[in-house]
């Protein structure tokens, strides 16, 4: 290798070292982002799983108000 060629591999090396570093913040930003997305989707979905638990417990549990109307209606049921 001739001085010429050294200094256009070096002057080629500077180049893109440059722009690495110009380019490494956009790439540093745009995973970050995914991740916290990924993060906010895997929350809003646990928590639509556990509203879907809440709902599903709730419809086969009467209320105490449920279980003592239909206790009232027996009663009247039985002593008509």
């Amino acid at each position: 290798m001739n001085g010429n060629q050294i200094e256009g591999l070096i002057g080629m090396t500077a180049t893109l070292g440059i722009l690495v570093l110009l380019i490494l913040p956009s790439v540093l930003g745009i995973v970050r982002e995914r991740r916290i997305d990924r993060q906010i989707r895997e929350a809003q979905e646990a928590r639509a799983e556990k509203e879907a638990q809440k709902s599903s417990s709730r419809s086969t549990v009467p209320s105490t108000a449920t279980w003592y109307a239909e206790g009232r209606r027996s009663k009247k049921l039985v002593s008509s």
